[in-house]
């Protein structure tokens, strides 16, 4: 199979289904790929991950609750541990042998739940995409959340392609980006453009310019993407780092957590200022960015639909594409493809 847009994901990797918060004290159904997945944490508070399904009567163990340490079924009050295996089944003496469901192995960290759907024996052998920014006191975040009813391709090929600077020019984003270099590795894509910046974060007033349309004064700024299978990363000057986590969740829908960081690393005198009043300016600004950020998204996502749209009509078609990321981009997907057959 060599189309790009029916290619299934490398599951051989950490993704990222949910926010932290999100995952309180009730069970949190979540889906990778159409796998139906549930995620519970312990009374300790770790993350569990199992297969959202009773194998009594497969319904979904999401809709239940947790009992101590495990997920109870809502429907019979069916149990299973952290590993998947049913430990109780009332009404009936002992436990069905060999009655389970299959377990994920997950984690937490930079505010977000990961899960590793692949081979369980490689998980320990990569790492969650690292995201430094979020608790580091010198960055504030903005997260804006992606879902689109499009093949993540179109997603990818979107964040890696710095051209479109004019579909966000009432944002003033970014613009007049040129593509001067791009590297390819087996499981990453390094792309640095020249562009235009709208802001500078130099001055403690600075971060008005967010909200503020009249205090932007375009510059001339390196802009890096990269693109870390499954996960983006770039970064526009020294001011912005924005992340973009993603998470399939079948052939024609993906969700994903775009994930804005402006940095106060040019202020030395903040960092000499006590930590709990360096975490509140933190905690205080937290999505500072929210509006311009889901303003990105709404008119990104317009954008990916209708190429998922013109697709579904004429599959055939192909497209007139000037930027070579793009090429290394579907060159990458199509390798990552390949490797993860054999998990999925």
């Amino acid at each position: 199979m060599n189309d790009i847009r029916r290619l299934p994901i490398n599951p051989d990797h950490w993704y990222a289904v949910a926010q932290s918060h999100e995952l309180a004290h009730k069970p949190l159904a979540v889906t990778l790929w159409d796998r139906a997945i549930v995620l519970f944490r312990s009374q300790s508070g770790t993350v569990h991950a199992l297969e959202d399904r009773c194998p009594h009567r497969q319904v979904r163990l999401s809709g239940g609750r947790i009992f101590k340490d495990e997920l109870e079924c809502a429907y019979h009050g069916w149990r299973f541990d952290s590993q998947g295996i049913c430990t109780y089944a009332p009404y009936q003496q002992g436990v069905p042998r060999g009655c389970r469901v299959r377990s994920y192995p997950a984690c937490e960290g930079d505010g977000f739940v990961w899960i590793f759907a692949g081979d369980p024996a490689q998980a320990h052998s990569r790492l969650p995409l690292a995201i430094p920014e979020w608790s580091h006191l010198n960055y504030i975040a903005t997260v804006s959340l992606i879902d689109c009813r499009a093949h993540f391709s179109y997603l990818i090929e979107n964040l890696m392609d710095m051209h479109h600077g004019h579909l966000h020019e009432n944002f003033q984003a970014w613009g007049e980006a040129q593509l001067e270099s791009l590297s390819e590795q087996p499981e990453q894509i390094d792309a640095t453009y020249t562009a235009e910046s709208y802001y500078r974060i130099d001055r403690i007033w600075s971060v008005a310019q967010l909200f503020i349309p009249a205090l932007r004064q375009p510059h001339p700024e390196t802009l890096k993407v990269s693109y870390i299978y499954p996960h983006w990363r770039s970064s526009l000057g020294a001011d912005f780092r924005i992340y973009c986590l993603i998470c399939p969740t079948g052939l024609r829908t993906t969700r994903a957590y775009l994930v804005h960081f402006t940095s106060l690393e040019a202020f030395d005198h903040l960092h000499k200022l006590p930590v709990p009043f360096r975490r509140l300016v933190k905690d205080s600004f937290f999505g500072s960015a929210q509006s311009l950020l889901d303003g990105l998204v709404r008119q990104d996502v317009e954008m990916i639909e209708q190429e998922q749209r013109a697709y579904d009509h004429s599959p055939s078609q192909k497209n007139w594409e000037p930027n070579r990321a793009l090429a290394a981009v579907q060159r990458l997907i199509r390798a990552q493809s390949r490797a993860g057959q054999s998990a999925l």
